[in-house]
């Protein structure tokens, strides 16, 4: 029998709980102030108590996103998030003091949750197109073989589709559910409908999949240090994401400095 088809304890439905960490407002969005490991032991809490807790990770073009809308930052308001890239770091300096602890991208923190990690977790994947959830299993699957890993499906399931996605989700009720939709679509999915019933962890993962499929290629580990990655994925992808960057990065920091002007969470 696989990991991922064995039987568990059924947990209560019910909201997602408060979050126990320290957090530092972001335009708006209340981002975890948390060391690599501090995040890890978080996040395993949830795993041993088999409660549910919805993750996901801010970058300066989610918190566009939810600059503009009450109901974007009200679905925020009930996750674990954790920063991602260089934007909010120059957010936290300019708002806070001190940059965040940690950078904690999906793309790099999914993989160390996995590893370290001792016990087997059971992982289910939706998103991404067709065919690419399931060569992401299958790199996942080589890369950590101690976990079962399984596709729930992809990012373009028609709706009518949707009713038995969720009861095959709250029959298999993994540990960890990866949720590849984009910004905000993954978290607004997962919070309008997944509960306990459904998976321990819930985490918005963007363009995770793509990266483990070979879809999209990830920058050289290099620029990944000088934290550029959003330039090299520019340059990649100019058509698609110079919206994002070129006119996002600007926005975003004015955003950020008339939040430390006013004091207050700008819209």
């Amino acid at each position: 029998m696989s990991v991922l088809s064995a039987p568990r304890a059924q947990p209560l439905a019910g909201r997602a709980p408060a979050i126990d960490a320290p957090r530092r407002a972001i335009v708006g969005v209340p981002v975890a102030a948390l060391t690599h490991d501090q995040a890890l032991a978080l996040i395993e809490r949830a795993f041993e108590q088999k409660r549910h807790l919805r993750l996901a990770y801010c970058n300066a073009h989610l918190a566009n996103l939810a600059a503009t809308d009450p109901a974007l930052r009200a679905v925020l308001a009930g996750f674990l998030i954790l920063p991602d890239g260089i934007g909010v770091d120059i957010a936290s300096r300019l708002l806070h003091g001190a940059p965040f602890p940690a950078n904690l991208n999906g793309t790099d923190f999914t993989p160390a949750l996995l590893r370290a990690r001792r016990e087997p977790l059971r992982v289910m994947l939706l998103g991404g197109k067709p065919g690419v959830a399931e060569r992401a299993a299958a790199r996942l699957r080589a890369e950590h073989p101690r976990h079962d890993f399984a596709v729930l499906g992809h990012g373009y399931f028609p709706a009518q589709d949707e009713p038995a996605l969720l009861a095959r989700l709250e029959e298999a009720r993994p540990d960890l559910l990866l949720v590849a939709f984009g910004n905000p679509r993954q978290e607004q999915w997962i919070t309008g409908k997944l509960d306990a019933r459904h998976c321990s962890v819930a985490a918005g993962i963007g363009a995770f999949f793509d990266f483990l499929a070979g879809e999209v290629a990830r920058a050289p580990r290099w620029i990944r240090r000088l934290r550029l990655e959003w330039l090299y994925r520019l340059w990649l992808e100019p058509g698609r994401l110079w919206r994002r960057y070129v006119v996002g990065n600007p926005i975003f920091l004015l955003r950020v400095l008339r939040q430390r002007l006013t004091g207050r969470n700008p819209a």
